[in-house]
């Protein structure tokens, strides 16, 4: 799949500091002070909990909101012998959430099961029919994780039925924008609990009486609340936790750490849950800041001591070593393989992967989500290739907003193909599918796009809608998949300027700079992702040397490059190696680029942005670079 190279603008992070004085301080290189600066982390105690961070500067279960109320709740239903539900979600968030709470409640003597809604039949979250079976199955409680926060609906069905409803979970709750100022003190009021974009908030005509919902009035919003026996959730109104970027499954814990506690459990018994917080917190693609970054870093320390069959069997169905998990195997090796069963079976198959009690049953189901991950990839590779033709033969002609429906596409990968047609031409992608009702679809944005706001202004093309800035998922008619590209594409705003992605630089550093002991500092900025990215580094002018294709599928470059302070060193390209040997045919012809492969390679220079690493080989450890972009 070959394409013209996007245009990129780079520039250099120019955030100011003492850095000579936070280096000395804090015994680190100026590099790693600046780096730290452009994430933002500023004064003593944000640098030390950054670098340095341990279990006891998380904080207390007790300062969320609702956390000790579930705890006890749980405590006094396990005391009477009362079934107990979890119902999650298909996602790995849900799933490690499911898993957190299913091992304590089971550990403190709970009697224990589990639901996880089908993506297909069910749909997210909590719904009617999965209530409706627990009443008929003479379930006593259910606790959600990951969902819940929005099932006004149904958590209303659930307490008219008997049902002890807790509520765990970290989305945004719904509300509506009040016009004029309200009074701060929380109060109880009736009003329409669906949270229609664009909805009138001081048009009360339609409000139903106060037994649809809670309504929860700060000084701009109504927040409109299920009436569950106990809400945890950080992003709930009235909740002073001092961290609100927590995934599912880390709210989930929390909930256990206050059950272990008041059970009488060893700390152990929490923390052995680690590994499963981490899990979640990477896969579901949490900022890696504050207390995320230290729930992460620890439950990557006990990945290689963990007692769970399923977890050990599937690192080792992907041909790791436990020993040597980073957050990136949590997010595009792992994390993908829980997510395909959610997608193409049933994420239950997952759950049953974490809870398998033999080695036959773990390395069984490991396998079988190795496969399906594998069936995902190539679904998604093909969608891919099929919307790029598309694209490219210029059937969008200069379209800003890509709208591209794929019928025969698989509607649970629509999201993954628009964020890969995101990345490739860097622009709001829309990928429509066709679904037994009409067509479906999710978006991925760039970061001068508003999604959902964008969404708002053409409410009615669709049936229902929702989403944030980057992500959104939608239902529509076949027959106004046109019109949404149109209306989308007559609203849109974007600038020539907006459609060019940005390349943040942490430091221009010259290769001679790099030593084994930077590289190994570096270290201490792990984990990286979503928040806390892998510094970028940059250097103008290196000469190729030399150059190889490796790789059994020929998608890696490998160079021997050469700084004007003669330094010489290897630099690999992982990116798409078609697209890379075009732009240097373009620019310095063929016949040269062609010497560069014989290792003859003269006049041949690029620029180009990298982070350092060491390469170990036969006992031998070199210095190279990764090359991330090039120009």
């Amino acid at each position: 799949m070959n394409r013209k190279k996007k245009k990129e603008k780079w520039v250099v992070a120019a955030k100011r500091a003492d850095f000579p004085a936070i280096a000395q301080k804090f015994g680190i290189d100026q590099v790693t002070a600046r780096i730290l600066r452009n994430r933002d982390v500023v004064g003593d105690e944000a640098i030390r909990r950054y670098l340095n961070g341990t279990l006891a500067d998380l904080y207390a279960p007790e300062l969320l909101k609702g956390c000790v109320e579930a705890a006890e709740l749980l405590k006094k239903k396990i005391g009477a012998g009362k079934r107990i539900r979890i119902i999650g979600d298909y996602d790995i968030d849900g799933v490690n959430a499911t898993y957190i709470l299913y091992r304590m409640i089971r550990s403190c003597g709970g009697e224990v099961d589990y639901e996880i809604p089908d993506r297909m039949k069910d749909g997210y979250g909590l719904n009617l029919h999965l209530l409706e079976l627990a009443v008929q199955e003479g379930i006593d409680m259910v606790i959600t994780c990951d969902n819940g926060i929005s099932a006004i609906e149904e958590i209303q069905y659930a307490k008219k039925n008997g049902l002890t409803v807790i509520v765990t979970d970290h989305h945004e709750p719904k509300y509506v924008e009040c016009r004029e100022a309200e009074n701060s003190e929380e109060r109880k009021v009736g009003w329409d609990h669906r949270s229609v974009s664009g909805a009138d908030a001081s048009d009360t005509s339609n409000a139903p009486d106060a037994s649809s919902g809670m309504a929860v009035c700060d000084r701009t919003r109504r927040y409109i609340l299920p009436e569950a026996d106990v809400l945890v959730n950080p992003k709930q109104p009235g909740c002073s936790y001092p961290f609100k970027k927590l995934c599912g499954a880390a709210v989930a814990w929390k909930v256990a750490c206050a059950l272990d506690r008041i059970c009488g459990l060893p700390e152990r018994e929490a923390e052995a849950l680690l590994p499963f917080v981490a899990f979640a917190t990477v896969g579901d693609v949490m900022d890696l800041e504050d207390e995320n970054r230290i729930l992460v870093r620890e439950g990557l320390k006990r990945i290689a001591s963990t007692d769970n069959l399923g977890l050990q069997a599937l690192i080792a169905a992907n041909g790791l070593n436990a020993a040597n998990i980073s957050a990136y195997h949590f997010g595009f090796v792992l994390g993908p393989c829980i997510n395909a069963s959610g997608r193409l079976d049933t994420a239950s198959r997952s759950v049953r992967l974490l809870l398998a009690q033999t080695r036959e049953e773990a390395d069984l189901l490991a396998e079988q989500l190795k496969e399906l991950n594998d069936e995902r990839k190539r679904m998604t590779e093909q969608a891919v290739e099929e919307a790029c033709a598309l694209i490219d033969s210029g059937e969008y002609g200069g379209d800003r907003v890509l709208v591209v429906y794929l019928p025969d596409c698989h509607e649970s990968i629509a999201g993954i193909v628009a964020g890969k047609l995101r990345e490739y031409y860097y622009r709001p992608v829309f990928v429509v599918t066709d679904a037994k009702e009409g067509a479906k679809g999710s978006g991925r944005s760039i970061e001068t796009y508003s999604m959902f706001d964008e969404m708002v202004k053409c409410d009615d093309v669709f049936i229902k809608y929702g989403g944030h800035p980057m992500a959104a998922g939608f239902s529509l008619e076949r027959e106004r998949i046109n019109e949404m590209s149109r209306r989308l594409n007559e609203n849109c705003t974007l600038s020539e300027q907006d459609l060019i992605e940005k390349i943040c630089i942490d430091v221009p550093m010259p290769i001679d700079y790099i030593t084994e002991d930077l590289v190994e500092q570096l270290d201490l900025l792990e984990p990286f992702g979503k928040g806390n990215e892998k510094p970028l580094f940059a250097e103008a002018g290196l000469a190729l040397l030399g150059a190889r294709i490796l790789g059994k599928n020929a998608n890696v470059l490998k160079f021997r490059v050469c700084n004007r302070a003669g330094r010489i060193m290897d630099a690999m390209y992982f990116g798409n190696v078609d697209e890379m040997q075009d732009y240097l045919e373009e620019r310095y012809g063929t016949q040269r680029v062609q010497e560069l492969f014989w290792g003859r390679g003269e006049g041949v220079t690029l620029d180009v942005t990298y982070y350092p690493s060491i390469n170990e080989y036969m006992g031998n450890r070199t210095l190279q670079i990764v090359i991330k972009n090039y120009r």
